[in-house]
């Protein structure tokens, strides 16, 4: 797989990430704190895949290496509220295993291209 193949495979991935970050937020409480996290969660699982797409329209190779690094960013905020949802009990850690499994899948890749 080229660059430009693995750049649409994880523009697709990141946008697919955002999808279920999205479906997984309508699950928290309709309280004020789950308004909170909700928001919280929403805005950062669905700016990875914004910064990544905005990455690869980058201007200049600092340009893209600042963005990646917002994504691996955003990247861990998201890990860090799910971990917050299953220790207040609001989500089992069964039901948020596969969206906080891939987000250390992206996490990593993100790493992995800003060290490059």
């Amino acid at each position: 797989m080229d660059n430009k193949e693995f750049s649409k495979m994880l523009e697709k991935r990141t946008r697919q990430f955002a999808v279920c970050i999205i479906r997984l937020s309508t699950g928290l409480p309709n309280t004020p704190e789950g308004r909170v996290i909700r928001n919280q969660i929403t805005k950062c699982g669905t700016s990875v895949g914004a910064n990544y797409r905005e990455a690869n329209r980058a201007r200049s190779r600092a340009d893209f290496k600042n963005k990646i690094n917002i994504c691996q960013s955003e990247a861990s905020e998201t890990q860090y509220w799910l971990e917050v949802i299953i220790e207040v009990g609001w989500l089992s850690k069964d039901k948020v295993e596969s969206e906080y499994e891939e987000c250390s899948e992206l996490l990593a890749i993100f790493t992995s291209i800003g060290k490059k």
